[in-house]
């Protein structure tokens, strides 16, 4: 794999603790380019600009040759603008990169994966984005090569082009048009249990844009028929999770046995194919069954609670 590090963007908030822990992955790879997005701090919450001053200072605490370019905003925008604009400035400024938040830890690994498959695919129109995350623990797949190609996204450290987050839209603008051209809609899902489950989700994000980013950016992938990187071994982990989240009692078993692992050379799949099998445990895991309470621990927590309000039984 290339020893060569993509620009990186760090997203950032009011965690100077799991921040500390992920920008030292950072510094081990030692990217030429760092780009650092902070939302601002809320001012209901007394302590929390301090909290966002300390964790900027530890983002931006570079000891290595590298371009730094920081985008702190003065005001609170909310997860969905905040992050979504962050991504924007980022491949405003670069063709492509890796995108990490401070709650994701990864193997020193993720970054030459990353990078070695940014170039390889950089042309490929079909490939959309490039996971760290792998889900598949418990019941999904493995297989003999380094990687396969998925539907769906998965955002704990991944990377993209500027040519694929172009197709992005925070506030969904397309969804009432497509939802309501049944030849569309059905071009959108691959089954009626997806159809279903992610019909209500997409109404909710439509209708409530500013709760999150990451919805959107699933419209958008399915929309524009890309596929995403999906490793064969898992090389981020969520460390964010605390006595705020909310989520399932088996969501929390799952969890804790999720491993970081590491990739050090790479075996190509022979085809840019979506491996049905591996979607179909993603789905029936993590969407099929009371889908909004599975994948909330996603989200930041105020962001759980609304949809939990709006769906819980």
């Amino acid at each position: 794999m290339t020893k060569s590090i993509a620009p990186v963007l760090l997203l950032v908030f009011n965690r100077p603790e799991t921040t500390a822990r992920v920008f030292e992955e950072i510094r081990k790879a030692r990217p030429n380019k760092l780009y650092v997005a902070a939302d601002g701090p809320r001012k209901e919450r007394a302590n929390e600009k301090a909290l966002c001053e300390e964790t900027r200072r530890i983002a931006t605490a570079v000891d290595w040759p590298c371009k730094v370019k920081t985008l702190f905003r003065r005001e609170n925008l909310g997860c969905g603008k905040a992050v979504s604009s962050a991504i924007t400035w980022f491949f405003k400024n670069e063709e492509m990169g890796i995108i990490i938040e401070d709650d994701c830890l990864p193997d020193p690994s993720f970054f030459t994966f990353c990078s070695t498959l940014l170039v390889k695919y950089k042309n490929n129109k079909k490939v959309g984005s490039i996971s760290g995350g792998n889900f598949q623990h418990g019941g999904g797949i493995s297989v003999k090569e380094s990687y396969f190609f998925s539907r769906y996204p998965h955002i704990w450290g991944w990377a993209s082009w500027r040519r694929a987050w172009s197709k992005y839209d925070l506030i969904m603008s397309d969804w009432l048009r497509i939802k309501s051209n049944g030849s569309k809609l059905e071009e959108l899902f691959v089954s009626n249990d997806e159809k279903r489950v992610f019909s209500k989700w997409f109404d909710e994000i439509h209708s409530h844009p500013a709760i999150t980013w990451d919805v959107q950016w699933i419209f958008a992938f399915w929309k524009s028929k890309m596929l995403s990187v999906y490793p064969n071994r898992n090389l981020v982990v969520n460390i964010g999770f605390s006595g705020e989240s909310t989520h399932t009692m088996e969501s929390r078993k799952f969890l804790s046995q999720i491993k970081l692992e590491s990739i050090h050379s790479l075996i190509h799949p022979s085809k840019v194919e979506r491996n049905v099998a591996a979607d179909t445990f993603t789905f029936n895991r993590w969407f099929n069954t009371k889908w909004y309470m599975n994948v909330m621990w996603f989200l930041p927590f105020w962001a759980r609670a609304f949809l939990k309000k709006s769906f819980g039984r």
